[in-house]
Parts: structure tokens; C-alpha cells; sequence
């Protein structure tokens, strides 16, 4: 193949138009051959390894690149990008992508003004959603992160607790604890219903709560709680005692918890440094819940007991719950291992964009 067909000088408009027509979900297997062709002659390949990749000869992309030459971007079924009633010019469909991107649209009413005060088109709600995934753009929520988590106690942390884990002994137990308080609320949530059918979640009316604290075994999914009328040392120290009671076999018990002030607590502390003891507390670095696995149980709990579940009463209310505690936990906990795990990892704010 002579140089000259070796590599394409695409315009930016025409690199915009082929990206845009690769994305898409639906198009012809030929169309996109050629369009990905003509992105990889741009983007500096030979045109041996373009043919090798998309499985063409040489003849092939030769009498691909005159029709290109020729036709433009109707050579892929595509018109040309001026303006006109309904469209963006590729021009303006990179405004929109430049200004969402700097400033987030919360909603396609967002795209829909946007568009219509600086590229003087109307919109339907349903095709500024399909504009904004042209663009590459997706409908999520942003992830939620703690603002002041510092990143080298998380990795202190994380290493600290390979090295307890690599030296366990067999005599030795690990356990996350946490408090967790329910309401006796409805909660809708995200399911399949039948299409044209209006589905509703009845309220309740009370704001009772119950207020656990329980401590999670990993390797066994051991679940250890207690209930009281609020959390405190007191509460901590019965559901530490419970824990020591249930594992006689155990030299050592080791507790991971968060900062919670009645963890510190001073009428705590005469019994923890008890000799006899076998529980030791270890602390969460602060503003870290992603280090503590017990938080993902919460999640589980309330994803199988409380979503889109309506209890007439509080004991109704209460009843759900312990049994999940003590029956569901305890026989459907390999279906929940995967998303309860000690995988963890430091969260670095630089990996976002913050908004």
C-alpha cells in the first residue's frame, strides 16, 4: 500500500461525528467497521495494523478512503452537521458537552432550558436524556464520601490490620462492631412492577426505632448483639461480655469499632484493663465507615427486611428484624459474603470530581 494512505487528517467536526456514531447502541456492523477505521487512521496507526484489527484488506480501506474523499460524512449515512430544526451542530453539541461538564445538570428540564436559551432548540424531556448519553454523559448519583478522611491513617490502618490477620492465631478471633438504629418506617424502593400499573408502599405513622449494637465474625458470620433503649457503655459492655460468653474457646477477641464516644468511655475502661479480659478494642481512623464491613450488614438488612415492606406494627416491625438477625443471617450468609468484605482500600478524594 502506497504512504499515502497510511494515516487520515480528520477535521474535529468529522472526529465527533465518527466517536458519536461508534457509540451508538444500534448501528450496522459495516458502518461502524469503516468509522473506527477511519478513528484509528486518525489517530496515527498504519494502515496494516488497522487492517489486522478490523479484519479488512488493503484493498478494502483503499476504496473506503476515495469514498471518504469524495462523500464525506455521508459515506457512513450520515449528513452533514449543519443546524437544523430539532439537531445541534457539532459545534454547539460540544458547548453542551463543555458546560455539563464544568456545571452537572440535575435533571433533562437542566438540558432542556440550557439548550433552549443558547442553541435556540426545543427539546423533549426524553430527547435531552438521549442527547446527554450521546455525549457520554450517565444518570447516576454522585458517591458520597467523608470530607475529612485522611488517607494515610486509612492506609496505616489497612495495614495494621493485614498484619493482626496474617499472625492470627487459631485461638484468635476478629469481629467488626457497629450500632445500627432501624426506624419503623416504610421505605420505597427500586423494583419491577407491571408497566401502567400505579404502585404504592403504604406509610406509617409512629417514629419508634430500635437501637442495636451488634459485632460481625467474617469468617463465620457469627452475629453477637444486643438491644437497649439507646446505645452506650453500658450497651457496649453487654454486648462485649455476650461476646466473650459465646466464644469460651477464644484466648483473644479482637473488636474493631468506630470513635464513638461511648467507646472512650472512662466507666468502660476499669473493665477493659481487667486482667482477665479478652476482648481488646481496635479504632477505626476517623471519618472511615468504608473500613468497617459491619456498615455493608446494615445495607443487606435493610435491603431484605425494610425495602418496600410495610409493617402494621412495631412488634411486626421488630419481629422482621431480629429474625433476620437470627435466622436469615446465619443461613443465607454465603449469598451476602461477597458484599460484606474486609476488601478494603484508602478513598482518596483526587480520584473524583468533587462537586
Amino acid at each position: 500500500m502506497s504512504k499515502q494512505y497510511k494515516t487520515v487528517s480528520l477535521s474535529d467536526e468529522q472526529r465527533i461525528a465518527l466517536e458519536a456514531l461508534c457509540r451508538r447502541r444500534k448501528v450496522d456492523a459495516l458502518v461502524w467497521k469503516r468509522a473506527r477505521a477511519f478513528l484509528l487512521l486518525d489517530a496515527g496507526e498504519d494502515a496494516g495494523t488497522v487492517c489486522r484489527i478490523l479484519d479488512i484488506g488493503p484493498t478494502v480501506l483503499t476504496e473506503w478512503r476515495f469514498a471518504f474523499a469524495g462523500a464525506g460524512l455521508s459515506f457512513f449515512g450520515l449528513k452533514d452537521y449543519s443546524q437544523r430544526q430539532g439537531h445541534l451542530s457539532v459545534v454547539q453539541e460540544q458547548a453542551v458537552r463543555a458546560h455539563f461538564t464544568a456545571q452537572p445538570a440535575r435533571n433533562a428540564d437542566e438540558v432542556c432550558a440550557y439548550v433552549l436559551a443558547e442553541c435556540d432548540q426545543n427539546y423533549s424531556t426524553s430527547g435531552a436524556a438521549k442527547l446527554m448519553r450521546r455525549l457520554g454523559f450517565a444518570y447516576k448519583k454522585p458517591q458520597l464520601l467523608p470530607a475529612q478522611a485522611d488517607e494515610a491513617k486509612q492506609a496505616a490502618f489497612i495495614a495494621k490490620y493485614e498484619a493482626l490477620m496474617n499472625g492470627l492465631a487459631a485461638d484468635e478471633m476478629v469481629v467488626f462492631s457497629d450500632a445500627v438504629h432501624p426506624e419503623h418506617q416504610s421505605r420505597p424502593a427500586h423494583g419491577w412492577f407491571p408497566k401502567g400499573q400505579k404502585t404504592a408502599l403504604k406509610a406509617t405513622s409512629g417514629r419508634k426505632r430500635l437501637n442495636i449494637q451488634g459485632a460481625l465474625d467474617l469468617e463465620t458470620f457469627q452475629f453477637t448483639f444486643v438491644e437497649g433503649e439507646k446505645i452506650n457503655a453500658q450497651t457496649t459492655r453487654q454486648m462485649l461480655e455476650k461476646l466473650e460468653r459465646n466464644n469460651q474457646t477464644k484466648t483473644a477477641i479482637h473488636v474493631f469499632v468506630d470513635n464513638a464516644r461511648y467507646h472512650h468511655a472512662k466507666i468502660l475502661q476499669p473493665w477493659l484493663d481487667s486482667p482477665e479480659r479478652r476482648v481488646k478494642l481496635h479504632f477505626l481512623p476517623a471519618y472511615a465507615p468504608h473500613l468497617n464491613p459491619i456498615e455493608r450488614l446494615w445495607g443487606v438488612m435493610h435491603k431484605w427486611v425494610t425495602h418496600n415492606r410495610h409493617y402494621a406494627t412495631f412488634n411486626q416491625f421488630t419481629e422482621a428484624i431480629f429474625d433476620f438477625f437470627r435466622k436469615t443471617l446465619p443461613e443465607k450468609w454465603p449469598e451476602f459474603r461477597d458484599t460484606v468484605t474486609d476488601n478494603f482500600r484508602v478513598i482518596s478524594l483526587k480520584e473524583y470530581k468533587v462537586i
